[in-house]
């Protein structure tokens, strides 16, 4: 790995750190973004990486489940791993549809707070809003829009 490309994969680790996911994950995705081959083994990634085999079977297991990497077969009976098309997308549309769990508490808190409590349902209210604009007309929109901005860069 060049120093650009571990710099790369290091902005990528603190990117996803950001985002809530450990830096390992970032690091991983990151340079399954750019290496060569475009899949990778266990083995090959703990050590272009200096990360533990372990660390990186946990990680691999957690993209591979958030539909961010996906597994091929090999010959020699290791899995190798390579970034899905599309798959930081997904974990976007997992994101979004999420929002919905946090209907359900907000109706919830609505239904025991007395009308007395204008404020506070003024807020629950506000939350629960949100959640169903992310769930319903954004979540779709968005990704529409994301789908025609894709089609228009490629030429």
């Amino acid at each position: 790995m060049s120093p650009e490309e571990a710099e790369f994969v290091d902005r990528l680790g603190l990117f996803f750190e950001l985002l809530g996911a450990t830096r390992t994950m970032g690091r991983v995705y990151g340079w399954l973004l750019i290496c060569e081959p475009s899949q990778q083994s266990l083995t090959e990634l703990a050590e272009v990486l200096s990360v533990s085999k372990a660390s990186i079977s946990t990680v691999a297991r957690q993209l591979l489940d958030g539909g961010m990497v996906e597994r091929l077969p090999s010959s020699n009976r290791q899995h190798l791993y390579r970034v899905r098309p599309g798959g930081f997308t997904s974990v976007l549309e997992t994101q979004l549809s999420l929002m919905r769990l946090g209907i359900e508490p907000a109706e919830f808190a609505l239904s025991v707070l007395g009308e007395d409590r204008a404020e506070q349902r003024r807020r629950v209210e506000d939350f629960r809003d949100f959640c169903e604009f992310c769930t319903q007309a954004y979540g779709d929109q968005l990704m529409q829009m994301w789908t025609e901005y894709r089609k228009r860069k490629k030429p």
